[in-house]
């Protein structure tokens, strides 16, 4: 267990702890690019602070705090230009740095517009989310990861959730949930409400291992009835530091995504890459987003998907999980280790060095390690996944099922001589 000064340290993103001053060294997805096509600015919230994300005429995006230094009016209701915004309220006018540029009132004393200068990051749009950094400078790159630039069929589902982001990280670091939560638990509703729980996720784990690796922790299983040529241990999926987590399986690919927008609320995204061998699609310019439900119309959680499930996990904690109230045993191995690593790596970032994850050189792609053959369940993890997951919530599901039904007989044909 730990200190209330320790989980204290973990969970605070404001600026000026040391968590807070980590985070602030990655780039975040914020919004979605279609969240602009009505209105060219938009309030966001990120790490504790109120930020104005805003469109150029011409495509570009920036970023700005929110509240505009003169007299505090939100810069989201300003006039968006090429080259920056202008507070709506008296004309103060700021440049993607966020330096004040003008004064339409102080004309005559450019010394004071000079002396302005509002907090301001970087924003560049990727995989049809817009991105945005905003920790000291010189900014990192954007890291190109796999799921977010290669070809396929692209949904995203969204909630935003009532609790801290760390504690939907430890999860990442425990696989002997998926056997207990979205096995024996399915299983247990299931029998009770007279449905059919996906037998995928019901191996018994034989062991685990966590690897660290220059984006984060590499996790890696054996299930009862595999060998460690089995691809969930030979290759794994990576936890990518400090808010992700990639998982795959029969040409589906997810990016599991945890943004902290405050101490006490997460965005969280589950963004789908459906791109199976011999399957055909339409290009597509940006994703299909819907918000998934995690409670019903009682208030009660919503634990007949996998996602629900972990949603009720994770909420149900409280809004920051109280760990001088914990019991760590063996199994819990990855949480201790994440815990390591994220102290580790603010004491880095204390150095002046950068943390674990933050790329520097300019790229296409990342390939990131993942496995294809997932729990061993080959094409029935498909269909499991797609209607026993939060994309059952899709408004493409009926699509998505055929896509990859249609591919599987392809391949079949195309294995046979056909």
């Amino acid at each position: 267990m730990l200190t209330v000064e320790q989980n204290e340290e973990l969970t605070s993103v404001g600026p000026g702890t040391r968590m807070g001053e980590l985070l602030r060294r990655y780039w975040y997805p914020i919004a979605f690019e279609q969240d602009f096509d009505a209105k060219p600015s938009k309030t966001v919230r990120l790490l504790g602070e109120n930020w104005t994300l805003y469109k150029t005429p011409s495509g570009r995006y920036g970023i700005i705090g929110e509240a505009c230094p003169h007299r505090r009016a939100s810069l989201t209701y300003g006039v968006v230009s090429e080259d920056g915004i202008r507070c709506g309220y008296h004309g103060w006018k700021y440049d993607f740095t966020g330096q004040c540029v003008e004064q339409p009132a102080e004309n005559d004393n450019t010394t004071f517009r000079d002396k302005i200068k509002a907090k301001a990051g970087s924003a560049q749009t990727m995989g049809g989310m817009v991105w945005v950094y905003v920790g000291p400078g010189p900014a990192p790159e954007l890291p190109r990861f796999d799921v977010y630039v290669m070809d396929g069929v692209r949904e995203v589902g969204t909630a935003t959730l009532p609790c801290n982001w760390f504690q939907i990280m430890e999860n990442s670091v425990d696989p002997h949930h998926v056997e207990w939560l979205h096995g024996y638990y399915f299983e247990f509703l299931g029998q009770t409400q007279g449905f059919e729980a996906p037998k995928s996720f019901q191996k018994k784990h034989i062991k685990v291992a966590f690897d660290e690796f220059e984006y984060g922790i590499i996790k890696r299983r054996v299930l009862e009835g595999h060998g460690e040529d089995s691809d969930d241990w030979a290759i794994g999926h990576p936890l990518m530091f400090p808010y992700g987590m990639r998982v795959g399986g029969q040409w589906i690919d997810q990016m599991q995504i945890r943004v902290p927008i405050d101490d006490t609320t997460t965005w969280k995204l589950f963004y789908t890459l459906h791109h199976p061998e011999g399957g055909q699609w339409d290009k597509q310019d940006r994703p299909v987003v819907y918000e998934f439900p995690f409670r019903d119309e009682n208030g009660e959680f919503i634990t007949d998907f996998v996602e629900g499930q972990d949603v009720m996990a994770w909420v149900s904690q409280g809004a920051i999980t109280d760990r001088t109230q914990e019991h760590l045993g063996r199994s819990d191995q990855g949480v201790a280790m994440l815990r390591k690593m994220f102290k580790e790596a603010m004491a880095s970032v204390e150095d002046g060095e950068d943390p674990p994850g933050v790329v520097r050189e300019k790229h296409e792609i990342i390939h990131l390690p993942c496995e294809k053959d997932k729990f061993g369940a080959g094409t029935e993890f498909t269909d499991a996944w797609i209607n026993g997951g939060s994309m059952r919530y899709s408004p493409i599901r009926e699509q998505l099922l055929a896509l990859h039904r249609d591919a599987a007989v392809a391949r079949e044909k195309v294995g046979s001589g056909a």
